[in-house]
Formats: structure tokens, C-alpha cells, sequence
């Protein structure tokens, strides 16, 4: 199988700390790659040694079929990215900062800057200072600066920090877009599961520097499997009927008066009839099935509201 992107034993040290060990990325052409971990676990470490900021301690990494070195400079023209949060000339307009980028990366093709920022809703405010901008406006034209070019592989370290819902939705948009429309690979880092969910074909996961899996959308639908779960007052009282009344053992308390309940033997009905036999009070009860944050959890053990980007 041939990757547009794959590192090989990708490790950073930096102090006598190493930051990241052993990665191995596997990217397909024209996909989008969703990689996710929780804070602190090396996703922009790995992302800064995708883009030539900072020099692997070992391994190496292979774009485009070639390995990146130090003076892989036609390699990275052939790359956009955000790594951390974009910066620009302050002073001068959206649409100045975009002109610049072009003759920095040598690209001159006509109207390329008007139609990136038409792309990011950015038309009127190109004409103003950058200085005036929103944090949201600010990442879009980070966006907008990183997909000028026409780049064959993208990366994104969290692009949808300071967007609002709509401008979410905007993004996720035009990545599935850029994918599918003209082939452009996408490396995307995020917190919000529920984001990366609906656009990425892969997933890799990363946990204290080193890598958990990697594995596509759909292997996690083709595993994906129904559970009951369950909300008590008492759940004492509800463990004991469920292992001692029921006979159930493939069951867990997830958080107080919780449970999950992995059984395929027992209903929904019958499990609320014996509950309440037994005067167990049921606040919620219902059938779900497994999701990306489940999968996610289980791999790292850490709650979605600690997953940030770093």
C-alpha cells in the first residue's frame, strides 16, 4: 500500500524529555485524517515534525514518496498548514497577507486570492487590517492562506479553534470539499470528536506521546456494538439484581448510577420490569451503540472534555 505521508518510528526528545516515541502514520492520498488525543499527548509535536519546524531525535518521515530533510524545500511547496495558532502582519490587510504568501511560495496564478477568501467568507473583510480581525476571522484566514496554493496534502493543527457553530460547519464543508472534489489529503488534529467523526475516512489516536491505533470510520461502524444503558437512584441496589437476580456479568458502572450493560441476552423490558420488582427507581433506560468518543475513550481511559489540542 503506497501513502501520500507515513512516518516511521518518529520520535522527539527535547531536555532529556521525549515528547513523542515510536510513531508510525500511515496516510492515504486524497483522505482525510483525523488525529486525535488528549492534552499534552504529542499531536502538534508530530504535526511541528510533518512540517520541517522541528528536526526528528529519530525515525524519519516520507512525503510524496520522497524522505523530508532539512532541505526538503520542493517537498513543502507542495504542503499548506496550521500548526498552533496562524500569524500575520498585524498592520497589513487579509488580502496583503495573502500576497505575500503567494511570492514567498512562488505561486502566481490570477484571481487565487480573491477566490480563498470567498471560500472562508472573507471577501469584505480581506480590505481591513488583520489587527481588526475576530479570533474566528483570524483562523479562517489561516485557512484561507493554507489552501491558496492548491496544496496536495494539507495539515491542520485544530483549525476550528475561535469558530462558532456556523463557522464550524463552514470548515467541515470545505474539507470534505478540498477531499473529494480535488483529491487534497487532509491531516486534521481536533478536540471535538463529534467534528472528525463526520469527515474523516481514518483515525489515528495518540496517548502520552505514542501512537494507540489507527483505523478507518468504518472498521469502527463494522465493530460497533448495541449496549443498554442504564441511569438508577440505587445502584447498589441495581448492581445486585443485574448480577444476582439476572445472571449478568458483562456489565459496568461508568459514573454514579450509571451503568452499561453489554448482554445481548436481556431486553430493555426485562431489565426494567426486574428493576422495579425489586423497587430499583430507573431514570433513564434506553439502547445505544458504540460511537467515536466511545472508541476513543476506551483506548486512552480519558473524558472528551480533556482532549484538547497540543
Amino acid at each position: 500500500m503506497s501513502y501520500i505521508l507515513q512516518t516511521n518510528h518518529l520520535t522527539k526528545t527535547i531536555g532529556g524529555k521525549t515528547l513523542v516515541r515510536d510513531v508510525n502514520l500511515h496516510i492515504k492520498k486524497g483522505r482525510i485524517y483525523g488525529f486525535l488525543g488528549p492534552n499534552g499527548a504529542g499531536k502538534t509535536t508530530v504535526m511541528k515534525m510533518l512540517t520541517n519546524l522541528w528536526k526528528p531525535t529519530e525515525g524519519s518521515i516520507e512525503i510524496f514518496g520522497e524522505m523530508l530533510t532539512p532541505k526538503s524545500y520542493e517537498v513543502l511547496k507542495r504542503m499548506g498548514s496550521i500548526i498552533e495558532f496562524p500569524a500575520f502582519y498585524e498592520h497589513l490587510t487579509g488580502y496583503q497577507n495573502l500576497k505575500l504568501h503567494t511570492e514567498y511560495m512562488g505561486y502566481y496564478q490570477h484571481g487565487s486570492i480573491e477566490r480563498a477568501l470567498e471560500l472562508l467568507s472573507l471577501t469584505e473583510a480581506g480590505a481591513k487590517p488583520v489587527k481588526t480581525y475576530s479570533l474566528g476571522m483570524k483562523e479562517r484566514l489561516g485557512i484561507a492562506r493554507a489552501i491558496l496554493t492548491k496544496p496536495e496534502l494539507l495539515i491542520l493543527d485544530e483549525p476550528s479553534n475561535g469558530l462558532d457553530p456556523a463557522g464550524m460547519k463552514q470548515i467541515r464543508e470545505l474539507l470534505k470539499a478540498l477531499s473529494e472534489e480535488y483529491g487534497i489529503t487532509v491531516m486534521i488534529s481536533t478536540h471535538i470528536l463529534s467534528e472528525i467523526e463526520c469527515i474523516a475516512d481514518t483515525i489515528g489516536i495518540i496517548h502520552h506521546g505514542q501512537m494507540q491505533d489507527e483505523i478507518t470510520m468504518k472498521e469502527i461502524e463494522d465493530k460497533s456494538f448495541a449496549y443498554i444503558e442504564l441511569s438508577v437512584e440505587n445502584p447498589e441496589r441495581a448492581a445486585y439484581v443485574l448480577s444476582e437476580k439476572l445472571g449478568l456479568t458483562n456489565f459496568k458502572l461508568i459514573s454514579e448510577g450509571q451503568f452499561r450493560i453489554y448482554d445481548s441476552r436481556i431486553s430493555t423490558q426485562e431489565l426494567s420490569k426486574a428493576l422495579a420488582l425489586k423497587d430499583v427507581a430507573v431514570t433513564a433506560l434506553g439502547k445505544r451503540s458504540e460511537t467515536l468518543e466511545d472508541y476513543f475513550l476506551k483506548l486512552t481511559g480519558e473524558a472528551l472534555r480533556d482532549v484538547e489540542a497540543h
